[in-house]
């Protein structure tokens, strides 16, 4: 599909947290691009520049630049540079989270003091810095998705820490939707069954057995794809979701529905 003929055409889009061709947020960047939207994507670091680059200039991407979400100096920079070059935004895909592996082994209850911190500012309390930056550049309306997991509202093995923030993410979500839905912002979390990622399998010691559990027990026997969440996401940025606002959308092959 050309640019010109896409359903989020003229649309312009920030993609925060692209790590690499298997994350999420690569699912999602391609399902915005070929509907016609035009991307700007962050990244933290040299090391995770010299793979974000590449892929974001695969996409013609409009802007490429370094952003450190704990930072807020660092997100306005950023939002300062989206604001010189397009003038506007309409997407802003939230795709961040993060906790120290020694809190995501071994017991909850030992978690620390610091890690918690950690885990919440990156992974929730970051939405709400670059929602309060997006706001000023959606005078038009606009989309804002996040994603979560199904390990904020039971027990996942090995989630620990992650699932209180993707919780407290989720919580997020619905009170940010009713503070901008008055200017036509919509605010969604995506909820994702487990994909193969960077993250994931690094950081999850049991990633292998909770994809097989998927493929056992979810009503469609099978895993999802970054492909399958970038899919919704691009239907919640268009015209047709426009009075979706506050929701957690589930991609997980209906394994949420299970009791067990």
């Amino acid at each position: 599909m050309s640019q010109h003929q896409g359903k989020l055409s003229g649309k312009k889009a920030l993609i925060l947290g692209l790590a690499n061709d298997r994350s999420i947020a690569w699912g999602i960047a391609q399902a915005l691009q070929q509907e016609g939207c035009e991307l700007a994507f962050n990244y933290l670091g040299d090391s995770l520049e010299r793979r974000v680059r590449p892929l974001a200039e695969s996409l013609n991407a409009a802007l490429i630049e370094p952003c450190d979400v704990s930072s807020d100096a660092q997100i306005e920079a950023l939002f300062n540079k989206i604001q010189q070059k397009w003038g506007k935004l309409d997407i802003l895909i939230h795709s961040v989270a993060f906790a120290q592996k020694e809190d995501l082994h071994g017991r909850f209850v030992n978690t620390s003091r610091e890690g918690f911190k950690i885990a919440m500012d990156i992974s929730a309390y970051s939405l709400i810095a670059v929602a309060r930056q997006a706001e000023k550049l959606m005078s038009e309306g606009g989309t804002i998705a996040t994603l979560t997991y199904y390990g904020s509202d039971r027990v996942i093995t090995g989630y620990n820490v992650m699932g209180v923030a993707k919780a407290a993410l989720e919580s997020t979500v619905r009170y940010l939707a009713d503070d901008l839905g008055p200017k036509k912002i919509r605010v969604h979390a995506i909820s994702a069954g487990p994909i193969k990622t960077l993250a994931a399998a690094g950081g999850i010691s049991n990633f292998r057995d909770i994809l097989s559990k998927i493929e056992e027990k979810a009503p469609m026997r099978e895993n999802v794809s970054p492909e399958d969440v970038g899919a919704l996401v691009a239907f919640l940025c268009q015209d047709h979701a426009r009075h979706m606002t506050g929701g957690v959308h589930f991609v997980d092959s209906g394994y949420n529905i299970m009791g067990a």
